[in-house]
C-alpha cells in the first residue's frame, strides 16, 4: 500500500457508509442506490437511510462547541414510499396472536417492490413461551421487503422490552407489538426503528384497532 492510500477494509466500509458534506447553495445529491450515509450539516450530523419502501433523515449528533460549520442546513424527514399498510393485515396478525395465546408468536408485513402489494408472512417458530419467542425469518421473494416486524405478548401488555431494544438497534423497520391478546380489543405498541433510533408511534391507527376487534359469534 502506497503512502496516503487507504487500506482495503476501511475503503470498503467508507464506500458502504459514506459521509457527505451538505452544500449551502444547492440540494444535496440524492443517493445513487439504496443504503445509508452520514450528512454533515451546519446544524449537526445526520443519518440518511434510503430504501425502496422508506426514506428517513434523522440527526444523530449536535456540535458541542459553536464552531462555524461551512455547510448547509439539514432537515429531518420521513417518506413512507410504500404507502399505508392495509389494516386487515394487522387484523390477521392479531388473529394469529389470539390463536397462540398465552404463548408469543410473530410475523412480518412485507411489501413487494414490483407489484406494490403487501402481505403477512408468518415467522417459522422454533420455540415459544409466555415471555419469549425464537424463530427463523420468513422466506421472501427477491422483490419483497420487510416493513413491519410483528410479535405478540400473550396475556401481557404491549410494550418494547430491553431485549427488543437490543434486537432492533441495527435494523430499519417498524416494530409492532400486540398484547392482552385474549381481550376483545388488545393493546398495541408501535415504533420506527432506524439504526439505533427508536421513535414511538404515539397513536396506532384507529383502523388497526377496528380490524383487531374480536368478532362476536352470531
Amino acid at each position: 500500500m502506497n503512502a496516503g492510500e487507504l487500506n482495503a477494509g476501511d475503503l470498503a466500509l467508507q464506500r458502504s457508509f459514506p459521509t457527505v458534506m451538505v452544500p449551502r447553495r444547492e440540494p444535496v445529491a440524492p443517493m445513487a442506490a439504496a443504503g445509508e450515509r452520514l450528512l454533515i450539516g451546519e446544524n449537526g450530523v445526520f443519518i440518511e437511510i434510503d430504501l425502496p419502501w422508506l426514506s428517513v433523515v434523522r440527526r444523530v449528533a449536535h456540535y458541542s462547541v459553536p464552531t462555524a460549520i461551512p455547510y448547509g442546513q439539514v432537515v429531518e424527514s420521513t417518506v413512507l414510499r410504500c404507502g399505508s399498510v392495509p389494516p386487515h393485515l394487522l387484523g390477521e396478525f392479531v388473529e394469529m396472536a389470539r390463536a397462540a395465546h398465552p404463548l408469543e408468536t410473530g410475523a412480518w408485513v412485507v411489501w413487494n417492490v414490483q407489484t406494490q402489494q403487501f402481505r403477512l408472512a408468518p415467522v417459522k417458530v422454533l420455540a415459544q413461551g409466555t415471555g419469549s419467542l425464537k424463530y427463523e425469518r420468513p422466506a421472501l421473494s427477491p422483490d419483497e421487503l420487510r416493513v413491519i416486524d410483528c410479535h405478540s405478548h400473550g396475556a401481557h401488555p404491549a410494550f418494547f422490552s430491553s431485549t427488543d431494544n437490543e434486537d432492533d438497534r441495527h435494523e430499519t423497520k417498524f416494530a409492532f407489538v400486540v398484547g392482552n391478546c385474549a381481550s376483545p380489543v388488545p393493546s398495541m405498541a408501535m415504533r420506527l426503528c432506524a439504526k439505533g433510533i427508536f421513535e414511538d408511534v404515539e397513536r396506532v391507527p384507529s383502523s388497526w384497532y377496528v380490524s383487531a376487534r374480536l368478532k362476536e359469534v352470531a
